[in-house]
């Protein structure tokens, strides 16, 4: 094996010199000249300030761009369901974790101990009980998550690191090289200098270890960036595979049409129209609380029979809602959850493919036990389902019309006002109906839904719905991904199915042959 100084061309050296030595003498007879007319000490004071604001700049630069580094990391994804929030945390800890002694680059076993480290802990939060939770992952789905998070990456070392576009490994290596060589040259021209000039000497071993001690903090705060980066991506895929929004397919409609909602919109209108998804809304309430009646506000003409006589209204049935502001949405009316009709758990598998609940409760019926129960039940079921986010849930106080003075109504009322009777009876009885129905004052809207004396539905309900429009459409994207990777899974059995029965098909016909020649000709 050959010694370093063995792979040092001579020639290159004497250049080196040649070109560097007159700077060094200039360097040299300047100090000189600097003690010879006694300026030196201010020569020496000059260079100790400008040394020391350089390196202050030096670290605030630094500090500035460790924050820079630090605002871009990922961010969890508002769409996960709350489970998730949990194995965030523990991907930033294990980020937050890395050190790059730990990971040196140049060594190229990092990535895949490190990409499975970060998958290890997001499948242990999800498959505690199993031993090597890493086998759970399916190839694909392994495959995928790698394919996703080193996409991002190069992304963000194209648009972060600069000149990452035009340098190659080799030429990153060739660098490496160079500088090893280029270190053993400075340290002979170091210990010259200290014998020629040693004051000269001292103050530039000084400046030299501030400047690489600056510059090595930007490096390693660059490779920290590099290794928290890539944790946050796998990670990220990782919980997204999990959560159910990474599917197999190269299909980026998200929320593309499901079955469930294109039969509810022929049933509704007679012809399949929905090409998005629309907006699942369902109205529960008790027997007579004005769900139908809501339903008529809230389309502007009459599409329901209202609730006149109990339970007319004995399934949950779907009508096309189109609003200016607001996704095409179906609302489904259902029957009173007080009546004998009423079935707990078509409730519990129609509010699962909800993306929005309003609750009607009357305002001038103080008995809601039966109301509370079922919401409870709800709550419970919803929190069961820890993949997936609830969804928005506002409750209609219908029937303020009807509150004493019963023969006073003249809206509008302003329910801060406690010197109008009728005002402050309405905000009672939204404060009486949040506490039963344990849900948040803000929540309860109250109005009326007389035909001829409709308050409150265009402006308060309306509002309050558009301003929850954001966590609803999060829902209905992950109800429609949970169809789509349901309804991937069948249509990649099939596939599966169909390959190996072509292939066993092609074998018997294989093996027919080789045991009869003559049926080759």
């Amino acid at each position: 094996m050959k010694s370093p100084l063995s792979r040092i061309d001579p020639l290159r050296v004497l250049v080196f010199i040649l070109m560097v030595l007159p700077v060094l003498a200039l360097l040299g007879f300047g100090v000189l000249w600097l003690w010879q007319s006694g300026n030196l000490q201010y020569w020496l004071l000059v260079l100790v300030v400008c040394g020391g604001i350089g390196y202050g700049l030096q670290q605030w630069l630094l500090r500035k761009e460790r924050k820079l580094l630090a605002n871009d990391a990922a961010e969890p994804n508002p769409d996960w369901p709350p489970s998730a929030d949990a194995v965030w945390q523990q991907v930033e800890a294990l980020a937050d974790a890395c050190d790059p002694t730990d990971w040196p680059l140049d060594e190229g076993a990092w990535m895949l101990e490190l990409g499975q480290k970060t998958l290890e802990t997001v499948a242990h939060s999800y498959h505690p009980a199993v031993e090597k939770p890493l086998l759970e992952l399916t190839l694909p789905h392994t495959l995928l998550i790698i394919e996703r998070a080193s996409r991002d990456l190069r992304q963000d070392v194209a648009e972060k690191i600069p000149f990452s576009n035009r340098l190659t490994l080799g030429d990153l290596f060739r660098i490496q090289r160079w500088k090893e060589n280029a270190d053993r040259l400075f340290t002979i021209y170091r210990a010259g200098n200290v014998i020629i000039n040693p004051v000269n000497a001292l103050m530039g071993e000084v400046w030299r270890h501030l400047r690489e001690r600056s510059f090595d903090q930007a490096r390693n705060e660059l490779h920290r960036w590099f290794l928290r980066a890539y944790v946050f991506k796998v990670g990220y895929y990782a919980i997204d595979l999990y959560s159910g929004r990474l599917p197999l397919g190269d299909d980026n409609s998200m929320i593309s049409s499901t079955a469930d909602s294109r039969a509810d919109v022929e049933h509704a209108q007679g012809a399949v129209t929905a090409i998005v998804e629309p907006l699942r809304i369902l109205i529960l309430g008790r027997t007579n609380s004005g769900k139908s009646s809501l339903i008529n506000a809230m389309f502007g003409r009459l599409t329901a029979i209202t609730d006149v006589l109990p339970d007319t209204t004995r399934v949950f049935t779907p009508l096309v809602l189109s609003r200016e502001g607001l996704d095409q949405a179906l609302i489904f009316d259902s029957p009173g959850c007080d009546s004998p009709l009423f079935n707990q758990a078509d409730m519990l598998k129609a509010a699962a493919q909800a993306d929005f609940i309003l609750w009607v409760s009357p305002a001038n019926r103080p008995d809601r036990q039966f109301e509370r129960e079922c919401l409870d039940a709800l709550r419970a079921f919803q929190a069961e389902r820890i993949n997936f986010r609830p969804p928005p849930l506002l409750v209609v106080a219908s029937f303020i019309d009807q509150l004493r003075p019963i023969n006073e109504w003249q809206p509008p009322y302003d329910l801060t006002d406690t010197t109008n009777v009728k005002a402050a009876n309405i905000s009672a009885a939204v404060r009486a109906i949040a506490a039963d129905l344990a849900v948040p004052v803000e929540h309860v809207i109250p109005v009326c839904l007389q035909e001829n004396s409709l308050y409150n539905v265009e402006d308060a309900l309306w509002a309050a719905i558009l301003n929850r429009q954001d966590q609803a459409l999060r829902v209905r994207l992950m109800r429609c991904l949970d169809a789509k990777k349901r309804r991937e899974d069948w249509v990649l059995l099939r596939r599966q199915v169909l390959s190996a029965g072509r292939f066993l098909w092609s074998l018997s016909d294989r093996l027919v042959k080789r045991s009869d020649p003559s049926k080759d000709q």
